[in-house]
């Protein structure tokens, strides 16, 4: 049992930089940027707290950044953010594949995301792969 307590609370040790960096990736992809104010409104945070999480994702090797400059992922940031974005997509299919609704679907997708163990995203692949999707996912 303490294992599963460990891993808890490794998996909310690493949320909050998981976010960050798929909020980074996707600003990037849709906005050519992300700039540290662009992360301030969509956490609805204040610019300390971004400064204090983008310093933490530099020192980890996430994010690269030069004042009054916008931020940009480095290669492992990069493959984060696809991981959880992939971890992502496929917790929200399950979730429609269920039938749940797509608004709950994507509220609860983004938490389940972090403590999902590879062993039940694996499972959950192999029962989207032998339903067909729902339109959008």
């Amino acid at each position: 049992m303490a294992n599963v307590h460990q891993r808890i609370r490794s998996d909310h040790a690493t949320e909050i930089a998981e976010d960050y960096v798929e909020a980074i990736a996707d600003i990037i992809t849709r906005n050519g940027q992300c700039r540290a104010n662009d992360l301030v409104r969509l956490f609805d945070v204040t610019h300390a707290t971004v400064n204090n999480t983008v310093a933490r994702l530099v020192r980890d090797g996430f994010v690269t950044t030069e004042p009054y400059q916008p931020l940009d992922l480095t290669s492992t940031g990069k493959t984060l953010a696809r991981k959880c974005r992939e971890r992502h997509e496929v917790v929200r299919a399950f979730l429609l594949a269920l039938g749940v609704s797509d608004a709950t679907a994507i509220a609860d997708s983004e938490g389940i995301e972090h403590h999902v163990s590879q062993e039940t995203l694996i499972a959950m692949k192999q029962v989207l792969d032998t339903r067909s999707l729902p339109d959008g996912v």
